[in-house]
């Protein structure tokens, strides 16, 4: 049962191509940016700083992979280029370009759930629903 206004599993999921792949039950991402501080001569304190390039890593609990995935036979070891989808109440949260960085799998032989998955997105888009 999905009580309005509480995200459940179906709202993040993984997307290759606009197709569903994967279900989500937990994540919990960290964004960073490289930025540096600009220094002068004779000044004891910055003067300004400069934004760097933005890193998004998210990690992904318990992934399910969908009946349509299962019969179109997908391997997330083989997973690139897919995206992230987060439903909120109120906004939807874009990961795209994903590439994994660590699998961890626990579980009977030809189950398709991944205990862990680590991501890195190349962008991060929200948006009002």
């Amino acid at each position: 049962m999905n009580v309005s206004g509480f995200p459940t599993s179906s709202d993040i999921y993984l997307e290759v191509e606009g197709k569903k792949v994967a279900v989500v039950q937990s994540y919990t991402a960290r964004s960073t940016k490289t930025s540096r501080t600009v220094e002068a001569f004779g000044e004891d304190q910055p003067v300004a700083t400069i934004p760097g390039q933005k890193t998004h890593v998210i990690e992904l609990t318990r992934l399910y992979a969908t009946d349509e995935a299962l019969r179109d036979g997908i391997r997330f070891h083989d997973l690139e280029d897919f995206s992230l989808v987060i439903c909120k109440p109120d906004r939807k949260i874009i990961y795209s370009g994903c590439q994994w960085s660590a699998i961890d799998e626990e579980g009977a032989l030809g189950d398709m759930v991944l205990e862990k998955v680590t991501i890195v997105a190349a962008k991060r888009l929200e948006a009002e629903r």
